[in-house]
């Protein structure tokens, strides 16, 4: 089992002309069942042409009903991301991930009222996307480093998603599914939404938590878990000094008010249970731990 896309998903990619969603695509495709899986691309006004088999549509719309797809992935510029997340919620899709970097705020700002009441659910934007190991991938992830298992993963940092998967897979412990929700102010998915998830799925023995130095969600989550989570969770916050003296964090990272900081939410999630560390190569090592010794 996994959390929000399998083998049986169907894809459509918006953006499906440009350098960047052709690449990924190919890569997509590539990995697992990615040949079933994406079934249809999104170009306003290059309707009828085909990419490496792939049929591409003028609409959203247009493409859901012809393929069947209903999840999204989004690989338009900027200026025009937020008007493709619109469409897509419009067509009633039941997932879309951004991938698109660099959306105005206040663009997002609007895409996330007009989502008010719509049932599609939304990763990102500015994010690595999604992956259930052996069965599909969705985004920019490197799918080689990915090994099928029981430990879920959910992560604000796009690198900082690879490097934990990577810790895992090289100890034995493959993942469940990968989730990256991506780092700016506003977006969809949070981790407490992904956590009751990945709570409820029994096929996840154990999760590893990667937060960003700004805004409350780590703390919100964190609280939650405290009274319903039920299996281990190893937390990190990029942002706390790394032992090389180097800082990590996004880019978009902002510490306001006095909250936010990474000491902060490191207290608050080991107040509520989680297993904190505070160095980002430790990980996997920690996790190896808790479950040897439950």
């Amino acid at each position: 089992m996994s959390i929000l896309i399998d083998k049986n998903t169907r894809v459509m990619t918006q953006g499906m002309t440009g350098k960047v969603g052709q690449f990924h695509t190919v890569n997509c495709q590539a990995y697992a069942n990615g040949k079933n899986c994406f079934v249809a691309g999104v170009t306003p006004k290059k309707g009828g042409q085909s990419f490496e088999g792939i049929p591409i549509y003028n609409s959203v719309l247009e493409a859901k009903q012809q393929s069947g797809a209903t999840v999204s992935v989004i690989y338009v510029p900027p200026p025009f991301a937020a008007a493709a997340i619109d469409e897509a919620v419009e067509a009633d899709l039941d997932l879309v991930i951004c991938i698109t970097e660099g959306i105005p705020v206040h663009d997002m700002l609007r895409t996330r009222q007009k989502m008010q009441g719509k049932r599609t659910i939304l990763i990102g934007p500015n994010c690595p996307g999604l992956i259930t190991p052996d069965e599909i991938k969705i985004g920019i992830m490197p799918g080689h480093i990915h090994k099928k298992g029981r430990i879920g993963v959910v992560s604000r940092s796009g690198t900082l998603t690879y490097e934990a998967v990577g810790q895992l897979s090289a100890l034995g412990m493959g993942q469940s599914s990968c989730v990256g929700i991506g780092g700016d102010p506003i977006n969809g998915l949070k981790h407490i939404d992904v956590m009751r998830l990945f709570n409820d799925d029994p096929d996840t023995d154990a999760v590893i938590m990667v937060g960003e130095i700004g805004g409350s969600d780590e703390e919100e989550c964190a609280r939650w878990m405290k009274d319903n989570m039920r299996k281990p969770v190893v937390g990190f916050i990029a942002g706390v000094t790394a032992p090389a003296g180097k800082r990590m964090g996004h880019a978009g990272a902002i510490i306001s008010g006095g909250q936010g900081g990474a000491e902060t939410k490191l207290a608050v999630m080991e107040e509520a249970g989680i297993h904190i560390t505070r160095n980002p190569a430790e990980m996997g090592r920690l996790m190896q731990k808790i479950l040897k010794s439950s």
